[in-house]
């Protein structure tokens, strides 16, 4: 396992055609943003990275968007990419921090440890005038061996255990508006506000004005002035599982690699009849 999740963009310009290095372009966007990831991916990569659709490998016995895919499913996708046992993965993102961390949760979550973030992204990469190229890179099939890690993932019944036991804190990564209730939910059906008992820590407070992520200091103020203990259990939330492995991956910045992200997070518990919301 590495020392810090992130790795710079001056680390991977160094070691990007190294044997044992494979590259993730994890780009996603929100249906407001209006990019699309696969074309721009296209038209312009990291060389030699492979494209991970988040949509795509993903459950299909759900409406949910993006949940975890059964390990069959997920080992046959990435083995086609050449992502595998014995590589270091380093995933980046078009947007700079941010599905860069759900893949870098998902893989964790199927048993592959050594996996990276680039901080910053395609655009710090870009920024800096690295290369970027539109050819799609020749694939070799990988074995990948899946060791399910359970205790890295919530679904909402382990989650109203939580709340209601106060064994675990229940962190929610979304926009502090959407969490108090201000808001709609951009999803048809959900309810606006947050769990009884959750904590706000907004995704875009981990991230520092050049998009890189902030230092390890100023993360530890966030979380301290949000209430929230680092040294206790945490289970991250947002609206789809996307920003809160943002969290999450900040956690294991601060040491807390074993930080759950609840799967389903707001766009299940708010469309559940019966789960409790509060507003404000």
């Amino acid at each position: 396992m590495p020392d810090d999740p992130l790795v710079s963009t001056d680390w991977l310009a160094q070691h990007m055609r190294a044997p044992d290095i494979r590259i993730v372009d994890a780009s996603w966007y929100l249906p407001a943003e209006e990019r699309d990831a696969k074309a721009e991916y296209a038209a312009a990569h990291i060389p030699g990275a492979v494209f991970f659709d988040i949509d795509e490998i993903a459950a299909d016995d759900t409406d949910l968007p993006h949940m975890l895919p059964l390990p069959a499913k997920f080992a046959s996708r990435v083995m086609k990419l050449g992502l595998g046992d014995g590589v270091r993965i380093v995933v980046y993102d078009g947007w700079g921090v941010r599905s860069a961390a759900r893949v870098w949760w998902t893989f964790r979550v199927m048993g592959h440890e050594d996996v990276v973030v680039l901080d910053g992204g395609l655009p710090k990469w870009i920024a800096e005038g690295r290369a970027t190229t539109d050819r799609a890179p020749d694939l070799r099939e990988r074995h990948f061996t899946v060791r399910v890690a359970h205790d890295l993932v919530r679904d909402r019944s382990q989650v109203a255990r939580a709340l209601e036991s106060r064994r675990e804190q229940i962190v929610d990564a979304r926009p502090a508006a959407r969490f108090r209730g201000e808001t709609p939910e951009p999803r048809p059906g959900v309810k606006a506000g947050h769990m009884p008992g959750a904590l706000s820590v907004p995704m875009s407070e981990m991230i520092a004005p050049d998009g890189t992520m902030k230092s390890k200091a100023a993360l530890t103020e966030v979380f301290e002035t949000a209430g929230v203990d680092i040294k206790h259990p945490i289970v991250t939330s947002c609206g789809s599982g996307i920003t809160a492995s943002v969290l999450a991956l900040a956690l294991a910045r601060l040491g807390r690699w074993r930080t759950a992200v609840y799967d389903g997070s707001w766009a299940e518990w708010g469309a559940t009849e019966g789960a409790p919301v509060i507003t404000g």
